[in-house]
């Protein structure tokens, strides 16, 4: 059934009104209740087209009205279809938001080896202290529901859920409910056996599906906490001639291409403590050094908002012209947050 939208907002004024109080919604109440600026009159004139259409009804005479079953179930229809499309407007700038985001951190990559003229890598931010911002269900198909994760700093995280038979829209929309206020602003080392153990309560029937959401919620959270590494001018090492021998040259591409090297002065950096200082390593010094023992690495750590930290990485050889390397990382670091908030 589709309502003028005066009608509609009378009609969720008598519904919101009769849930929070539990007594008969008057004409009286709903002026106050509504933005409509309406007569008395008026709002009882149209609480009797809504009567009419069987969306509310009169318990008694002289009373308000109350939501009937048809009432409670447009009311519920019409927000759930709202709070869909305020999940799927979010999405999008979310989704908008991190392309733009790989873009920035690509460019930088690209900067920092034109400017230096050595190889350079930057990870994508991971959030410290991951905590949960918000969760959305949908069901796709009668086994499968889509749990749409959103993390501190706006990352969001898609997870596919299976689950035996199609559930109700008012089940989805309690479990929703239930999840995002018991989960809002918890980190993945609050949920402990105590905190599932009372969602799965009183997630009832629901409750193996609630399991399921918070296991994976979990996941992605600690999933965040391995980032997406962007390389540029590989090649520029190579000029140098203590590093472009076959062998050396060949572990190098290794370990640019495995990237497990990189992952592990990334975690170092981020792990030292030190903020947006910059750290150098020298040969052996550089972690699971591998291939880059005969190389230098200077580092620096990001920020883009509240607990979000990257890190900036120039690779090249041992005699390289640290003075330049140290003033081009200060300056991409300075303008950094300025292209991130353009």
């Amino acid at each position: 059934m589709e309502l003028p939208e005066r009608k509609m907002k009378i009609l969720q004024a008598i519904v919101r009104t009769y849930l929070a109080t539990g007594e008969p919604v008057g004409s009286r109440t709903i002026s106050k209740a509504t933005d409509l600026k309406l007569s008395s009159a008026t709002i009882r004139n149209e609480m009797a087209d809504l009567e009419e259409l069987g969306l509310i009804v009169q318990p008694h005479t002289s009373a308000g009205r109350i939501p009937s079953d048809a009432g409670y179930r447009l009311y519920v229809d019409e927000m759930l279809k709202n709070k869909q499309k305020e999940v799927d407007d979010e999405k999008q700038v979310l989704l908008e938001r991190e392309d733009r985001l790989e873009n920035l951190l690509k460019q930088v990559a690209r900067l920092l080896a034109a400017n230096t003229q050595y190889a350079s890598m930057i990870s994508s931010p991971v959030i410290i202290k991951n905590k949960i911002k918000f969760i959305q269900l949908t069901q796709v198909d009668p086994q499968h529901v889509l749990a749409v994760i959103v993390i501190e700093g706006n990352l969001i995280r898609n997870t596919m859920i299976d689950v035996e038979g199609e559930l109700g829209s008012e089940q989805l929309l309690k479990l929703n409910m239930l999840l995002n206020s018991s989960l809002d602003g918890v980190s993945v080392d609050q949920i402990n056996l105590g905190l599932v153990a009372a969602i799965k309560q009183q997630a009832g029937e629901s409750s193996g599906i609630a399991a399921k959401v918070i296991d994976s919620a979990a996941e992605v959270i600690r999933a965040d906490e391995h980032p997406e590494i962007y390389t540029s001018g590989t090649d520029n090492i190579f000029r140098y001639p203590e590093l472009s021998d076959q062998q050396k040259a060949s572990r190098l591409i290794g370990d640019f291409e495995e990237q497990e090297t990189l992952r592990s002065i990334v975690k170092e950096s981020l792990e030292d403590g030190t903020d947006t200082g910059i750290q150098v390593y020298i040969g052996n010094e550089v972690p699971s050094s591998g291939a880059m023992e005969d190389c230098s690495v200077v580092t620096a750590t990001y920020e883009l908002g509240e607990d979000m930290k990257g890190t900036i990485g120039i690779i090249g050889p041992k005699r390289m012209d640290y003075d330049k390397v140290v003033d081009v990382m200060k300056n991409i670091m300075a303008q950094l947050d300025d292209y991130y908030k353009k």
